[in-house]
């Protein structure tokens, strides 16, 4: 993925262009400038580009919102946006030109070709390097790889691909690699015309024959009362999943009370460095996840769904779409409608608010609150938005009871977690224990214990924006609120384990550099912020008191989490790993 810095997102000249009123032949606007009068500025619409453009639109609608869909449509024919096809595209949707060059530049997956410039290679190859696959070899495998493709080929630098348990990882066009190596990598490239599998699943035949989609049923035909849903949601404690943490049945509650109607967005965007349990539950049970979706749709009274699922996960989008093409022909009951929309590559999107402005269509920066989303989200409608996984256990703690789940938990803390886990252990993957499970016991009794020769030394409990912690503090229960007291947090139980191999510095200034990257640059303590602690953190000896005082900034005026949480890496290190900051 070519990692753009936040100055590079959105800063396009404008150029301009328009359909005629008339719907024929499309012609540039004429005004009045400071040179010739009735000489039309910026690039012209090229004809056979929006003939192009058109023939691939078809019949799909022109909305606003769904600028996002058609540019990958393009993306997905031609291979890259040349400036032809992106004046094209805003004449088809009588949008300004800037409107469609700023949304492309933002992504980091659409390859807009400026006039001039050659068009990319025929097939790209990105390679994860952050920290679970930067441990795991990334960047010998990137030089690798630069060294001996072919000019067809380039090998790009890629953020977390949401598959850390198989480090190192590569995308070959859409077919994912894991445990990649220069062999296998090579492989794919030369059979580039394969796709990868749909993963195996619990299809809707088989998810209908063993009871699903009953409990739905029986919320829309008043068989089960509306009011017993929402209660157990609250009596079983279940929080948000994907990082913040809200209790999922006040959020029912606060959406349901807002005047219709009320719409729904769910977060499958999963960017965070570390995490991928929404992707393992995706590929194995989607329709739990999509009942889920429909009870907590019918609890608020919602009149359209849409769903944000991140680009990377090719595979399962296709089986997604096809699993709710067999829903829509033989539903249950009657369905709402559901959009599944695909993102672009921006972990900003994954801030709840950055999200709805990428659905609409728009660069994913974040909204400034209040108003909430639960007030002012989705087409500036009353939002509830959720994380896949916390969708994904409503049908168990509605039929099983709140007790259920309630009744897990270590350490005085209730519930289940589905710990993401990657780094220096035995067993990888997602692990579903207590809340409240220590990192040690998670490693010995669900991971298998450390690889061999490799010293248990630090951790990540909360993927790049939870923190750093030491080993000595190995025993501290895993779970929101515990943490806090460390400078650390859970979010969405991304677990990166560090061995007597690594460095918490080195790991901290893979975030950091991150972090750099993923920022929208929408506000300065963020947008300067992560460039500026990175350049400090180069150096061989931090000037920790300068390194505080930017992190309190970033902390204090940055205006969503990334900004926010970003110097957690930096403040970790000062505090538990003194001893490396000479180093």
């Amino acid at each position: 993925m070519e990692q753009q810095g936040a100055g590079d997102r959105g800063q396009g000249a404008a150029v301009h262009g328009t359909p005629s009123a008339a719907g024929g032949e499309v012609k540039p606007i004429s005004f009045r400038t400071g040179g010739r009068r009735g000489h039309a500025k910026g690039r012209q619409v090229e004809p056979q580009a929006l003939e192009q453009v058109s023939a691939l639109l078809g019949d799909a609608p022109r909305d606003r919102d769904l600028l996002i869909e058609h540019l990958h449509r393009i993306q997905d024919r031609y291979g890259h946006l040349s400036a032809a096809h992106l004046v094209a595209l805003a004449a088809e949707m009588r949008l300004a030109t800037a409107e469609v060059y700023e949304v492309a530049t933002f992504y980091h997956h659409f390859d807009v070709v400026k006039e001039g410039e050659a068009a990319p290679p025929a097939l790209t190859v990105r390679v994860c390097d952050s920290l679970t696959c930067e441990m795991a070899g990334a960047k010998r495998l990137i030089e690798n790889l630069g060294k001996t493709v072919g000019a067809d080929v380039r090998v790009l630098h890629a953020p977390c691909i949401g598959r850390c348990e198989v480090a190192p990882a590569a995308v070959v066009h859409q077919n994912p690699i894991g445990h990649a190596t220069a062999e296998t990598v090579h492989k794919a490239i030369r059979n580039r015309a394969t796709r990868a599998p749909a993963p195996k699943h619990v299809d809707y035949d088989a998810y209908r024959a063993a009871g699903g989609y009953q409990l739905f049923t029986q919320c829309m035909d008043g068989t089960r009362d509306i009011e017993t849903v929402i209660s157990a949601m609250e009596a079983s404690g279940l929080r948000g999943l994907g990082g913040a943490g809200f209790p999922a049945g006040r959020k029912w509650r606060i959406v349901r009370a807002e005047p219709a109607p009320r719409l729904m967005a769910i977060n499958i965007d999963e960017g965070e460095p570390g995490t991928f349990k929404d992707r393992w539950y995706l590929e194995r049970d989607p329709h739990r996840f999509l009942e889920g979706m429909l009870i907590a749709a019918a609890a608020c009274e919602v009149g359209g769904i849409w769903i944000y699922l991140r680009d990377e996960y090719h595979a399962v989008r296709e089986m997604l779409e096809r699993e709710l093409a067999k829903l829509r022909a033989d539903p249950p009951w009657g369905l709402p409608p559901i959009h599944l929309r695909r993102g672009a590559g921006a972990y900003i999107c994954g801030e709840e608010s950055a999200m709805i402005e990428s659905i609409e269509g728009k660069r994913g920066m974040p909204r400034l609150r209040p108003p909430y989303v639960a007030q002012v989200g989705l087409f500036d409608r009353p939002t509830l938005e959720h994380n896949m996984e916390t969708l994904y256990w409503v049908r168990d703690i509605v039929e099983k009871g709140p007790d259920w789940f309630a009744g897990h938990g270590r350490h005085g803390r209730r519930g289940l977690r589905s710990f993401s886990v990657s780094g220096r252990v035995r067993k990888p993957g997602v692990h579903l224990a207590p809340a409240g499970i220590t990192v040690r016991e998670l490693i010995d009794e669900y991971c298998g214990g450390m690889l061999p020769g490799h010293r248990f030394y630090g951790y990540l409990p909360g993927g790049a924006s939870g923190g750093i912690l030491p080993a000595s503090l190995g025993d501290v229960p895993l779970d929101f609120d515990t943490l806090a007291p460390h400078g650390c947090f859970i979010g969405s139980a991304a677990v990166v384990v560090l061995s007597d191999k690594d460095r918490a510095i080195d790991a901290a200034r893979n975030l950091l550099a991150f972090f750099k990257d993923e920022s929208c640059g929408q506000c300065t303590p963020c947008r300067v912020g992560t460039a500026k602690a990175l350049d400090l953190m180069q150096a061989p000896h931090w000037d920790t008191a300068l390194l505080e005082e930017l992190s309190q900034a970033m902390s204090d005026a940055s205006i969503c989490g990334l900004g926010q949480a970003a110097p957690n890496p930096i403040r970790c290190v000062i505090r538990y790993f003194p001893d490396e900051l000479g180093a």
